[in-house]
């Protein structure tokens, strides 16, 4: 599902990673633990995701700030998934933090 469309500026955190096959129904679990609690996070806007059947994977997190950034992750329950996630569901990652300075979009 696409986002909706934000004011600019804006702020998008593009988390890449490969999974591995372990755990995955715990990682799906966790996932919507995750997604549940941001949801309720201050300055939130919205998030996009996308697997391929490879394990590659890319989530787009849009947020008003970057202190709204910041404390997302710091939030307890998001570092402890973070560091499971390290240790057990990804053989890579990489997070990329932007600020959106102009959107196009178009809809039928």
């Amino acid at each position: 599902m696409i986002a909706n469309t934000f004011g600019v500026p804006y702020y998008a955190v593009i988390f890449t990673s490969v999974r591995t096959e372990l755990e995955a129904q715990e990682y799906d679990d966790a996932a919507r633990r995750m997604l549940e609690l941001v949801r309720q996070q201050p300055g939130f806007l919205g998030v996009e995701s996308a697997r391929s059947d490879d394990g590659l994977g890319i989530t787009v997190s849009y947020w008003a700030d970057e202190a709204a950034i910041l404390a997302w992750k710091e939030h307890p329950q998001h570092r402890e998934i973070r560091e499971r996630g390290r240790s057990t569901w990804y053989r890579r990652c990489t997070t990329r933090v932007s600020r959106v300075e102009r959107e196009y979009s178009f809809a039928k």
